[in-house]
């Protein structure tokens, strides 16, 4: 029998997790109907997808809390479980099902402004309020930059992190924003020195955002950091490369110079070896590559798939294959297998001839190509 595949909106937002929710909203006030919040959610919620499970549940809680907002904010707080581990670094995203409160409080609070970006605060120590400030940044710009000033020195991490995470230009399933991308820079300027990896990934996944239309920003910002001083020199290294991942992908001259790769290495000419000519849909596409260095070096080297479109195009993408140092007259063979998926949902593979290419410290340094197959 087929395992069935994993649904990370049911995961997520599930009976179970609806139950929780109006557990925690019937504990604090003995007058919520729970029964009937329950019953309404589960109603549709099966038939949606994530964003739109979330909405629902919102626009359910509507019917459910009392009609004035601040009297229904001063519940969902009441209701709130303690918050999350604040001895915690890193990877405390918190719970899903609170996400409902976020976007409850973004569609009733606006007129509330100071009240509802209170609650944000209590709720963004319970599950990140990145997509409900968002809202507030659109209708409230002024008032949300003012109040973000105090949160970017607060105790609490996570309040600290939404202020970057929240603020990105290109934040992933996140409303866009009017806001000047430079306006946040001045929060960036002081969180980047955070001890926190929760803040500071947030940090460099906001300048990802920018280098991809403003890459001089970026890297200008980075060299400033770096000669401040005010982060330690292992998690400003960290900073730095993910902060310019994708600018790295693209071969970025700067962004490369930057983490020390020279776009003129001393190496021999590489060695590209496609040991699967013939690879069908499913299966695995194998390589190596060989490089010689001439004299102490480092390097970064990528490899890019180019991917037959059914309009006779190509699809580029670009994958990590290995960073390191070699010494003078070092070889080196990397080997690889990299899985030709036929079931991906963000793309489709067609038959036919592929094209692949290294890239070396940026630069395309050997080519070769490959015959996909129908499996």
């Amino acid at each position: 029998m087929a395992q069935a595949r994993f649904s990370l909106k049911d995961a997520l937002f599930n009976a179970d997790k609806t139950a929780y929710l109006g557990g925690l909203l019937a504990q604090a006030d003995g007058g919520f109907d729970r029964a009937g919040f329950e019953r309404d959610v589960m109603a549709r919620l099966p038939e949606l997808e994530l964003k739109q499970r979330i909405d629902h549940i919102a626009e359910v809680l509507t019917r459910y809390l009392p009609a004035e907002f601040e009297a229904a904010a001063d519940l969902i707080a009441r209701a709130l479980p303690p918050e999350l581990d604040p001895q915690k670094t890193d990877d405390d995203f918190g719970d899903f099902i609170f996400a409902p409160f976020g976007a409850f409080v973004a569609k009733q609070g606006m007129e509330q402004p100071e009240h509802a970006l209170e609650t944000l605060a209590t709720l963004t120590k319970r599950f990140s309020m990145e997509y409900a400030i968002r809202d507030f940044l659109n209708a409230r710009e002024a008032l949300v930059m003012e109040v973000m000033q105090d949160w970017a020195q607060d105790s609490n991490y996570h309040l600290r992190r939404l202020v970057s995470e929240g603020t990105r230009p290109r934040l992933p399933w996140g409303r866009k924003i009017a806001l000047d991308y430079h306006a946040p820079l001045v929060f960036l300027d002081r969180l980047y020195a955070d001890p926190t990896r929760y803040v500071t990934r947030s940090v460099a996944n906001h300048l990802n955002d920018i280098s991809k239309f403003d890459p001089d920003v970026v890297l200008s910002r980075l060299a400033r950091w770096r000669a401040e001083g005010r982060q330690s020199g292992k998690e400003m290294d960290w900073i730095t490369r993910h902060a310019l991942r994708g600018l790295v992908k693209q071969g970025h001259s700067g962004a490369l110079d930057l983490l020390g790769y020279h776009a003129k290495p001393p190496v021999a000419p590489p060695e590209l070896r496609v040991l699967t000519p013939d690879v069908a849909i499913g299966t695995a596409l194998a390589f190596e590559v060989n490089l010689r260095a001439e004299s102490d070096v480092d390097l970064l080297t990528d490899y890019a798939l180019e991917f037959l479109k059914a309009d006779g195009r190509y699809r580029v993408k670009v994958f990590k294959l290995k960073q390191l140092h070699l010494k003078a007259g070092q070889s080196v063979t990397i080997g690889k297998r990299h899985r030709l998926r036929g079931d991906a949902t963000t793309y489709r593979l067609y038959p036919g001839a592929q094209r692949m290419k290294l890239q070396v410290n940026g630069v395309v340094r050997a080519a070769g190509t490959f015959n996909l197959t129908q499996a």
